[in-house]
C-alpha cells in the first residue's frame, strides 16, 4: 500500500505540473475590508425579491482563487444568504459573500465562503460532473440566460477545484452530461475559501440584447448538513435541499449587464483512436487485431438559443461498461445512455414530464424516445455510427430538437444500414408550464427496407407551487403490427412538503412499439394512488422529517382486463438531522402469470395467480460520512416460495486521499418450488483523481447468472479545456471453466481529442 500511495502521489504531481490549466489551490490572503464609499451591488424589488447588479470591470479579473483585486473592495458584496435546511429561512451559519462582474467577453462570479469547521470538512472528488464532486463543501450557480423563470445553465465547485455544469430544463430535467467551455481557480484563507468563475458569453445561450437574467446560489455546508441560498426557494416535496437551485422561478434578479452582440460560435473537435481487440466469442474470432480511425465532433451556434452540433465517424469507446443488475422479473432491465454527444440536450426530448440521464430510470412509463437505440443493438454491442446532426435550443417561447443519426451496415452483428430522425417541439405557455409534439422515425436501407414511426404529443402543466399534471398521447405505426397500437398516460400530482397525492391512469397497447424508445411492459392499463404525509418536528434534535405513505399500483391487461400486478404498499420513513435516511416499507403483491417466464437458468415460474408479502429495509448514510451509501434488505414471498435479498448501492469509501471506492452487491437468495439458486452481482469502481481535469478508474464486475467476470479500466486527462487524453482497457472472462475465468474478449484502446473555438 505505500508503494501505491508513492506512485500514485509521484504521478499525481507529475500531471499536476503539466496540466497547467487545473485549478490550483492557492493561499488566499484575506481581502482588506471594503472602503466606505463601497458601493452596494444588492437591493430588494418591491416583492421582495433580491436583486443584484453585475458591475462592469475596469481593468484585468485574474481568475486565481485570491479575491485581492480593488474590485473586491469598490463594492460591497451580497451575503443575506438563508437556510433551506436545517432550518428553513433563517439566516445561514455560515457567511457567503457573492460579487457578480462582467467585461465584453465573459461574466465572472466570485464567492468568499467562510467556515469556522475547515477541519471537519468530509472527502472531497475532483472528478467533473460526477455525484461525488457535490457530496462535500460546495458552492453551486444558476443562471437563467433567457429570464423565462423555468431554465437554465448550473456550475458547481468544491474547495479542491472539482467542476460541475449542467442544464436545467422546466425546473425539473437536470442534465449535468452537458460540458462548456469555463474557468475556475479556488483558494483558501484562515477562515474559509474562495471561489473565482470566468464564464464566457459564447458558452451559454442566451437572447440578443438580453440584459437582465435570474441567478441563484446554493452553499453547501456538509460538517454541519445546512444547506443554504442566496435568494429563498420554497420547500417541496419535488425540491430537495440539493435540487432548490432548479426552482427558477424563485431565483434572484441579475441586472446591469450588457451583453455582447449576436456572434457565429464554433467549435471543433476531432479526435484520432487506435485499438488492439480480441474476440473469441465472434461468428469470426479475432486475435490481438489493430485498428485505427478519425472522426470529427463540430459545434455551430445558429443563433444566440439555436445549436447544430454534427458528428462524422462517431466513436464511444471511452464510455464507462454498464453496470450489471439482477433480474428476477419478467420485463427488461433499463440501462441507461451513457455517452455524451446523445445526453447533452436530453433536457429538450424529455416527454410527458419524463426525461433519460444517466441515472435515470422511467420505470413503468414509456419513454418514445431513447437515444441507447441509436448505435447500440439489443446485446449492448455497439453498431457502427456513419455520422448525423442535431439542433436543439430555444427561439422565443419554442424549445426545439432535430435528431438525424446514419448507421453503417454490420453483418456480423446482422445489424441492416439504419437512419434515426426525431423532431421535438415544445411551446413554453402559462407561469411555468408547456405543450408539445414528437416525431420519430426509423428506417432500415438495403434488403428489407423497413420503417417504424412513432407521433406523440404532451402537456406538462405546474399550478401553484406544487401542483403539476403530467399527460401524453403516442401512437406507433409498424408494418407487420396491427393491433392496439396507442400509449397514453396522465397524472395528476401534489407534492408539497408536508402532504403528498399522486393519482394517475395509463393505457399500454399490445402493439405499442416505439423501435427508438422504451417500453418496459405492453398490454398494461395502470391505476395508481398514493397519499404522502411528511411531518416535520418542530424541536427535535435528531429527526428532521418522517414519512408515512400508502398506495396502491394496479395492472390489468388492456386485452381483456384480466388482473395481472397489484401492489399494496405502506412505507415508513424517517430523515435524521444528519442527513442519514431510514425507511421502512412492506408490500402486498398479486401477481397473474397468463405465460411461464423463466426466472433462473432452467428454473421457471409457471402460469398461475400468485400472492405474497415483503418487508424492506433500508438505511442511506449521508454523503458527509466517510462512508456513505444505501444498505438494503428485503425479505418476503416470491412466487410460491421465499426470497430474501441484501444490496449496497450508491457507496463510497476513501482509504486514503484522492482514492476512493464505491462498491456495490446484490445478493438474492430465491427459493420456490421450481428450484433454489442465489444470484449474485457483484461491482467496485475504485477511482484515483490526480487533479480536477484527470483521473483514472477502474470498474470490476462478477454477475453469476451470466457467468462474467468483467474489468473496464480508464485513465483521463483533459491537458487543456474541451482537449482530451483517453487509456482505456476492457477484459471479459467466462467463470464456467475450471481455474482462472478464461478470456472472452480483451480490447486496449488510445483515444486523442483536440478542441478549437473559432
Amino acid at each position: 500500500m505505500i508503494r501505491v500511495a508513492a506512485f500514485l502521489a509521484a504521478l499525481s504531481l507529475a500531471i499536476s505540473a503539466e496540466a497547467q490549466t487545473s485549478p490550483q489551490l492557492t493561499a488566499s490572503a484575506a481581502t482588506p475590508p471594503p472602503s466606505s464609499a463601497a458601493v452596494e451591488i444588492s437591493s430588494r424589488d418591491p416583492d421582495g425579491r433580491l436583486v443584484i447588479r453585475a458591475q462592469r470591470l475596469s481593468g484585468r479579473l485574474a481568475i486565481d482563487g485570491s479575491l485581492d483585486e480593488l474590485a473586491y473592495t469598490n463594492f460591497l458584496p451580497a451575503s443575506s444568504f438563508v437556510q433551506f435546511e436545517p432550518r428553513y429561512n433563517e439566516p445561514a451559519t455560515e457567511k457567503t459573500e457573492l460579487w457578480v462582474f462582467y467585461d465584453d467577453r465573459a461574466i465572472y462570479i466570485a464567492i468568499r465562503c467562510f467556515d469556522s469547521g475547515m477541519d471537519r470538512w468530509s472527502s472531497i472528488d475532483m472528478r467533473r460532473d460526477t455525484p461525488g464532486t457535490a457530496q462535500g463543501e460546495t458552492v453551486s450557480v444558476a443562471l437563467d440566460t433567457f429570464y423565462d423563470r423555468r431554465n437554465g445553465f448550473s456550475f458547481g465547485v468544491n474547495p479542491d477545484g472539482g467542476i460541475s455544469d449542467a442544464t436545467i430544463t422546466n425546473e425539473r430535467d437536470y442534465n449535468r452530461d452537458w460540458n462548456t467551455i469555463w474557468d475556475t481557480r479556488t483558494g483558501r484563507f484562515e477562515g474559509g475559501w474562495t471561489v473565482e468563475m470566468a464564464i464566457p458569453f459564447k458558452s451559454l445561450r442566451y437572447s440578443p440584447g438580453q440584459q437582465t437574467w435570474g441567478i441563484n446560489v446554493r452553499r453547501a455546508v456538509k460538517w454541519k448538513n445546512e444547506t443554504s441560498y442566496l435568494n429563498p426557494v420554497p420547500q417541496s416535496g419535488q425540491f430537495s435541499a440539493m435540487f432548490g437551485l432548479f426552482r427558477f422561478s424563485s431565483a434572484a434578479t441579475l441586472v446591469g449587464l450588457s451583453v455582447p452582440p449576436e456572434s457565429r460560435l464554433v467549435e471543433i473537435k476531432p479526435y484520432a483512436i487506435s485499438s488492439v481487440r480480441s474476440d473469441r466469442t465472434a461468428d469470426v474470432p479475432v486475435s490481438n487485431d489493430v485498428t485505427g480511425n478519425l472522426g470529427l465532433d463540430a459545434k455551430i451556434g445558429l443563433t444566440r438559443g439555436l445549436t447544430a452540433d454534427l458528428t462524422y465517424n462517431t466513436d464511444f469507446a471511452q464510455v464507462e461498461d454498464d453496470e450489471q443488475q439482477v433480474n428476477l422479473t419478467r420485463f427488461s432491465l433499463f440501462f441507461p445512455e451513457k455517452r455524451e454527444f446523445y445526453l447533452e440536450g436530453q433536457g429538450i426530448f424529455a416527454f410527458g414530464g419524463v426525461t433519460q440521464r444517466r441515472s435515470g430510470n422511467p420505470g413503468e412509463i414509456p419513454m418514445p424516445f431513447f437515444s441507447r437505440r441509436i448505435g447500440i443493438d439489443d446485446d449492448g454491442r455497439a453498431v457502427p455510427i456513419l455520422g448525423g446532426g442535431r439542433v436543439t435550443g430555444r427561439a422565443g417561447k419554442y424549445s426545439v430538437g432535430l435528431v438525424n443519426i446514419q448507421t453503417r451496415e454490420d453483418r456480423a452483428l446482422s445489424e441492416p444500414s439504419t437512419n434515426f430522425s426525431v423532431m421535438r417541439v415544445r411551446r413554453d405557455i402559462l407561469r411555468r408550464s408547456n405543450v408539445g409534439a414528437m416525431v420519430i422515425n426509423r428506417a432500415e436501407y438495403g434488403r428489407s427496407r423497413r420503417s417504424n414511426q412513432t407521433y406523440g404529443v404532451d402537456g406538462v402543466f405546474s399550478f401553484f407551487q406544487n401542483l403539476n399534471l403530467n399527460s401524453y398521447f403516442a401512437k406507433t405505426q409498424t408494418p407487420e403490427l396491427r393491433g392496439e397500437d396507442r400509449s397514453y398516460r396522465a397524472q395528476l400530482e401534489y407534492n408539497a412538503d408536508r402532504y403528498g397525492l399522486t393519482l394517475e391512469h395509463m393505457l399500454i397497447g399490445e402493439d405499442f412499439n416505439p423501435e427508438v424508445g422504451y417500453v418496459r411492459r405492453k398490454n398494461a392499463r395502470r391505476n395508481m394512488a398514493e397519499v404522502r404525509f411528511s411531518p416535520r418536528p418542530r424541536s427535535s434534535a435528531v429527526v428532521r422529517k418522517y414519512e408515512y405513505s400508502l398506495g396502491i399500483d394496479h395492472y390489468d391487461r388492456a386485452t381483456d382486463g384480466m388482473l395481472e400486478t397489484r401492489i399494496l404498499e405502506a412505507v415508513f420513513g424517517i430523515e435524521f438531522q444528519s442527513s442519514d435516511r431510514f425507511a421502512l416499507t412492506l408490500t402486498d403483491n398479486t401477481e397473474g402469470l397468463t405465460e411461464p417466464y423463466e426466472v433462473a437458468e432452467n428454473v421457471n415460474v409457471p402460469v398461475d395467480s400468485y400472492r405474497f408479502r415483503n418487508l424492506n429495509a433500508r438505511y442511506e448514510f449521508g454523503t458527509q460520512h466517510r462512508l456513505s451509501g444505501d444498505l438494503t434488505y428485503d425479505y418476503g414471498g416470491f412466487f410460491g416460495g421465499s426470497k430474501h435479498s441484501l444490496a449496497l448501492s450508491r457507496s463510497r469509501i476513501e482509504p486514503m486521499t484522492n482514492l476512493f471506492v464505491e462498491p456495490g452487491l446484490s445478493l438474492n437468495w430465491v427459493d420456490i418450488p421450481q428450484g433454489r439458486f442465489v444470484a449474485t452481482v457483484f461491482n467496485s469502481r475504485v477511482t484515483y483523481t490526480f487533479t480536477p481535469r484527470s483521473f483514472a478508474s477502474a470498474l470490476v464486475q462478477y454477475n453469476s447468472d451470466q457467468h462474467t467476470l468483467s474489468i473496464n479500466a480508464r485513465f483521463r486527462w483533459e491537458y487543456r479545456p474541451g482537449s482530451d487524453v483517453f487509456v482505456v482497457y476492457s477484459d471479459g472472462r467466462n467463470t464456467l471453466f475450471r481455474g482462472f475465468p478464461r478470456m472472452e474478449n480483451r480490447t486496449f484502446t488510445v483515444k486523442l481529442t483536440r478542441f478549437f473555438r473559432v
